[in-house]
């Protein structure tokens, strides 16, 4: 009897020897935050990284919104099951940079990987963001993206406005949004991310201090400064507008995104990775121009800051792994790949090799105001525009939002409004810095 079953046991072993892979792939774990179009676009970097070669496999996994996946990384950190990558808002970075044992600097994990890696490489106002005080790079830089003017080119001929002229001032934006009410707009202006358009870039496009100490990149001990007459001023122009229906406020985060790919609302303030959105699923004809700024403000426009996300690694790992994570970096820096994301999305390119390829394929000409986002960010920055590095940003972006929707709903005086976040704002960084001393 067994003698009969020998010849089909070496069949077997042979079908198996044949179907078997050389050798098993490594997993790398890749937790992201990209719902939609651009969850697509994440999936497609991770299969076309992993067609290259077969020693490792990206496995892109989405895990709720920059807050959720954040969280949720933190506890598998502590639990011994972390990811090998995590994706995590500009916001976060000093929360990140906190915490040292959970995290390796990308820099790092380059070197001892023998993976070619040049900081001088990424563009300066991104890749500074991430750099520590001492000049070594901590995160990746990924999506990365700034606050634009985004308009419905249709919209504007319809009221008598110049297409292809944006509004470059915020008296400007005033008037156009004057004659977009006129011809019918119930929403002629609105604005997504509230803190970050209309606080956070505001300051560093006026050359305008948001928080003290080069707005916390260079200490613990920053303090919130953004109630200066300059700011309080331009949300008063904003209460205004918002009382005669010239501005509408529609929520928290990018909620009003939605509200101007739909063609309800004809103006937003918002992310240069709108663009991607709009392109694919507007019934309209879309238009970008640079983020309005205030004529009289001496040093304005500056630049504006960085918003989006970086790709951090988290600690123990395998080295091998890490050989894969420093692969998959070395091929999203690859000067078509970053620029083939920039066009796809709307991020920025992460690196010079990648904008100027962009611009020499003529993108830029066929698609007008796509150059507008790098023109912004690659400016000369100064301390107070560099970028805004804070401990609790998350937890402080709320109260910005919590005491802005009291001046929309004109239930507190816009300066009110302004001390109160300040205030409130720096018990949270107060916390921060006693928590963070010394580590």
């Amino acid at each position: 009897m067994k003698n009969r079953y020998l010849p089909l046991a070496g069949a077997i072993a042979l079908a198996a020897a044949f179907t078997a892979p050389a050798h098993a792939q490594t997993e790398i774990q890749w937790w992201h935050s990209m719902g939609g179009a651009l969850g697509e676009w994440v999936n497609d970097l991770a299969k076309d990284f992993n067609a290259t070669q077969t020693q490792y496999k990206i496995v892109p996994t989405f895990k709720g919104s920059y807050d959720e996946s954040m969280t949720a990384a933190i506890a598998a950190f502590r639990a011994g099951n972390a990811p090998h990558i995590l994706q995590v808002f500009e916001v976060g970075t000093a929360t990140m940079m906190a915490s040292r044992q959970a995290i390796v600097p990308v820099g790092e994990v380059m070197k001892k990987a023998g993976v070619t890696f040049d900081p001088n490489a990424y563009v300066p106002a991104v890749a500074g963001y991430y750099t520590a005080p001492n000049g070594q790079m901590l995160s990746f830089p990924f999506n990365s993206s700034t606050t634009v003017f985004h308009y419905n080119k249709d919209a504007f001929k319809a009221a008598g406005l110049d297409p292809e002229k944006p509004p470059k001032t915020w008296p400007e934006v005033a008037l156009a949004a004057g004659k977009l009410k006129a011809s019918g707009h119930k929403c002629p202006f609105t604005t997504s991310w509230v803190s970050w358009t209309q606080l956070e870039s505001f300051s560093a496009w006026h050359n305008t201090e948001f928080a003290t100490l080069g707005n916390g990149m260079r200490g613990l001990n920053t303090r919130l400064s953004f109630n200066s007459p300059l700011h309080v001023r331009h949300i008063e122009n904003l209460a205004n507008m918002a009382k005669t229906g010239l501005f509408v406020y529609k929520g928290r985060g990018n909620a009003a995104d939605a509200t101007f790919v739909s063609g309800e609302c004809a103006m937003i303030t918002g992310s240069s990775a709108l663009y991607g959105n709009v392109k694919r699923n507007a019934k309209f004809v879309g238009g970008i121009g640079t983020l309005p700024y205030y004529p009289d403000v001496a040093g304005a426009p500056q630049n504006t800051v960085i918003g989006g996300a970086s790709l951090w690694v988290m600690s123990g790992k395998k080295e091998a792994e890490y050989k894969g994570v420093a692969m998959f970096f070395a091929h999203l820096s690859k000067a078509e790949e970053a620029a083939k994301s920039h066009q796809r999305t709307g991020y920025l390119p992460v690196t010079k090799a990648a904008y100027e390829l962009t611009e020499k394929s003529g993108f830029y000409k066929q698609n007008p105001g796509t150059d507008v986002s790098v023109e912004q960010m690659i400016r000369k920055t100064t301390d107070k525009s560099r970028g805004i590095r804070l401990g609790n940003f998350v937890q402080i972006r709320t109260i910005n939002d919590e005491e802005l929707e009291q001046v929309w709903a004109g239930r507190k005086a816009p300066k009110q409004a302004l001390d109160d976040a300040v205030k409130r704002g720096n018990e949270l960084l107060a916390r921060f810095e006693a928590a963070n001393k010394g580590k």
